[in-house]
């Protein structure tokens, strides 16, 4: 046996000790209920963001009175947000910078959307989801 035999053998050998870890059963089906959180309430916190832009637009830009309630409305999906993303981003171990990012993606609007779609492709990907 050559040493590159050797060595790919070894390589296949971690790669099936770590595969489980990484894919198996139990941890998959809490992250595939944690990614199921995040995408329903990325897609629910970017609807109501651009319900406030809507709002903040008539009340700023035309002097509509708008309903207050919205905004109330907005910050507490936003938390709930926050607390199913930081689930997520601790049972896939995300990076300080991606998790961050994540988080203030529910600030601007629009970017929720795509945010989720990227996170939900890799997390797919990564966990075979």
């Amino acid at each position: 046996m050559t040493a590159s035999e050797n060595s790919t053998e070894s390589t296949a050998a971690t790669e099936r000790t770590l595969a489980p870890a990484r894919t198996g059963g139990a941890d998959t089906a809490k992250i595939k209920s944690a990614l199921l959180r995040y995408r329903t309430l990325a897609w629910i916190t970017g609807l109501w963001l651009l319900l406030l832009t809507g709002e903040m637009i008539a009340k700023y830009g035309f002097h509509v009175h708008t309903p207050s309630w919205i905004a109330v409305v907005h910050g507490w999906v936003y938390f709930v947000y926050l607390l199913v993303t930081a689930d997520l981003a601790v049972k896939v171990r995300w990076p300080v910078l991606r998790t961050v990012g994540t988080l203030l993606a529910g600030t601007i609007p629009l970017l929720s959307f795509f945010v989720e779609h990227v996170n939900a492709k890799k997390v797919k990907e990564e966990f075979g989801i």
